[in-house]
């Protein structure tokens, strides 16, 4: 799960910047690189685009700084221009808003929902247990893979980012009742796409 925030700290830093310190805005980038790679990562196809993205969207942020009101978290301000940017890029080159095993396998390093379904159905560590839980892991990446990008959007932000269903509202500019009803529909079909998978091994040790 992403790590916690501090609004307080973001908010001190935030208010440095808009004094002048680039230095105050250098350590918002550090905090938060990774998770906003993590989140354009869900969002392209190629994974070479994912840091010119990530770039982008904190050059956006800085030069929109002074007009951050503080109305939203400041992460949930910063994850919407990342979320703006990444779709901007692809509708330059026409890409589709797909995930790619190159950008998973890159993401699985820094502990995203893979290496946690990993380690709940692990327990006994055989290598059975091993086998059934990557192949879960796989399941689930392939069944977020091929969900509709604001299906996909909506999930991630939930489940990997781990955003309250207000915050996602603000992020994907939409009702909090069409952001529980795309999480609702996402995890219907994660579910389905996992059950033939679980039936299958029902009964059986691992």
């Amino acid at each position: 799960m992403a790590e916690p925030t501090s609004p307080d700290s973001d908010a001190l830093l935030v208010d440095r910047v808009k004094q002048g310190d680039v230095r105050a805005f250098e350590m918002l980038v550090v905090k938060y690189q990774r998770r906003i790679e993590r989140l354009i990562g869900r969002m392209v196809r190629d994974v070479d685009l994912v840091q010119d993205i990530a770039q982008e969207t904190f050059i956006r942020a800085y030069r929109a700084i002074p007009q951050f009101r503080g109305e939203s978290a400041f992460y949930t301000w910063l994850y919407r221009i990342a979320v703006n940017t990444a779709k901007k890029a692809l509708g330059d080159l026409k890409r589709d808003l797909l995930v790619t095993e190159s950008a998973r396998a890159g993401r699985d390093e820094d502990g995203d929902e893979t290496s946690r379904v990993e380690n709940e159905l692990t327990d006994g560590e055989t290598p059975d247990a091993l086998l059934a839980s990557k192949q879960i892991a796989n399941a689930v990446n392939s069944a977020i893979e091929d969900l509709s990008e604001d299906l996909r959007q909506a999930i991630t932000l939930r489940e990997i980012e781990g955003l309250s269903y207000e915050e996602i509202a603000d992020v994907m500019n939409c009702p909090i009742g069409t952001v529980r009803s795309r999480i609702f529909r996402a995890r219907e079909a994660i579910a389905e796409r996992l059950r033939p998978m679980l039936e299958q091994r029902s009964g059986e040790r691992w």
